[in-house]
């Protein structure tokens, strides 16, 4: 239970009671620049530092609930990083195990965090998912092997879905008394796209719901056509999908925007420069996004919503190498 002070809870007997409830921030500079209000739900305070310590707890709740999971169980996922990292931490708090299964071409603080922080993963090679290589192939072989395994399947299992329409959509109508006129936002699994998106279509049905994808990904085509395809490719990490998954199939999607790196880099050195904030790469495209999308509607004090994913911390080295110099300054000095 929770200590009350003046009805406000103090003490939390567990970090894990404290995943979500983030707070939405204005985007003063963006907002000014396109004549509209424009705001981003800081998903990268949760306690282990991204949005998917939601989506992690989703999963385990949904399978405690089923009765899937007893202290002699290994959970097993796949997942570009940030699930990983989540469901270790969340693991240790409720005395599950767990292993995670990574491509071995994400940045390497990610992999740094879980040697740190004493989470079991394996590394396989990046590679399509029609591979039966593909990491999500490998953890879901990994936890059939095991007796005591459980494979979470992000990608599939709905407790994803349900987390995000639980909690992360309910957050952001509250917080905006429901007076929301777009939402936008990137997709990996689609857990977190299709559980803000149904919720806030169920409450105003006039609210529009873009997805933003980077290069690479087929699901921008497949809103506009109908087929998934693709060209170029993305520096981001754990966004963009070249198939449709269960939770992704459950999204209300108005439109789309297609987003490339250099107008992702530009808008994080701006989030950076111009509102303070150090941020990961899906998040500087989401805001890239939602700048573009409120441009679309022109200056008519229209309100804008979006993720802000995860922080800077967990892409120094990509940041590094990708951001462009200017003036002789280089954008992330060399340590």
């Amino acid at each position: 239970m929770k200590s009350q002070t003046n009805g406000r809870p103090q003490v939390f007997p567990s970090w894990v009671e404290h995943i979500g409830k983030t707070p939405l921030l204005y985007l003063k500079y963006f907002s000014e620049q396109t004549g509209n209000h424009l705001f981003g739900k800081a998903e990268f305070l949760n306690p282990a530092g991204s949005i998917k310590d939601r989506t992690a707890l989703g999963l385990i709740l949904e399978a405690e609930k089923n009765k899937f999971l007893n202290p002699q169980t290994t959970i097993y996922e796949g997942t570009a990083g940030n699930t990983g990292i989540a469901l270790g931490l969340i693991c240790k708090q409720k005395g599950y195990r767990c292993h995670i299964v990574l491509p071995d071409n994400q940045s390497p603080e990610k992999y740094e965090l879980l040697r740190i922080y004493n989470i079991p993963f394996t590394t396989v090679k990046a590679t399509s998912f029609q591979d039966p290589n593909h990491f999500y192939h490998v953890a879901g072989r990994m936890a059939q092997s095991d007796p005591n395994g459980y494979w979470l399947n992000q990608f599939e299992n709905l407790g994803n879905f349900q987390i995000h329409y639980q909690t992360t959509g309910p957050e952001i109508f509250q917080d905006l008394s429901g007076n929301i006129d777009f939402f936008a936002s990137s997709c990996g699994t689609g857990g977190s796209f299709a559980g803000i998106s149904c919720y806030l279509k169920e409450k105003n049905s006039y609210t529009k719901c873009y997805l933003i994808d980077p290069m690479g990904s087929g699901l921008y085509s497949y809103v506009k056509t109908g087929t998934i395809s693709t060209s170029g490719n993305s520096i981001t990490e754990g966004i963009g999908i070249m198939r449709l998954t269960q939770n992704f199939m459950k999204a209300q999607v108005d439109d789309a925007l297609q987003i490339d790196d250099q107008e992702m880099l530009k808008t994080w050195q701006e989030l950076r420069d111009q509102e303070g904030l150090a941020l990961g790469l899906s998040s500087a495209l989401n805001v890239c996004g939602l700048v573009k999308i409120s441009k679309m509607w022109g200056p008519k004090n229209k309100i804008g919503v979006t993720l802000l994913c995860d922080g800077a911390q967990r892409y120094l080295s990509k940041l590094r190498h990708h951001l462009p110099h200017r003036s002789g300054i280089t954008a992330i000095p060399e340590p």
